[in-house]
């Protein structure tokens, strides 16, 4: 399964700070149909990801009903992307 979507970069401020991109509530429900396929403990999502000229792996994280894409800060620096950005993001399922 193959998805494109866009969304904007923000933070979860906890003892480790994290930045994700929430993934669209259609989307969301694609992975959420397939889910069961890939999916390894506590809901987390497989995915090989694009954001500009970069390709990435990672999991999705299940929340509140939906899905959030982290961004690593590898990422973050190379696409040169800051908090409040808008970002174009192509996945995969990770099979």
């Amino acid at each position: 399964m193959r998805l494109t979507f866009r969304g904007e970069i923000w933070e979860w401020r906890g003892p480790a700070p994290y930045h994700f991109v929430t993934v669209p509530d259609e989307e969301s429900a694609e992975i959420e149909a397939a889910a069961h396929l890939v999916t390894y403990g506590w809901g987390m999502v497989p995915v090989a990801v694009r954001i500009g000229s970069t390709d990435f792996k990672t999991a999705l994280w299940p929340k509140n009903g939906g899905y959030v894409l982290p961004l690593k800060d590898t990422v973050r620096r190379a696409e040169r992307i800051a908090l409040g950005d808008e970002v174009s993001v192509r996945l995969t399922l990770d099979t």
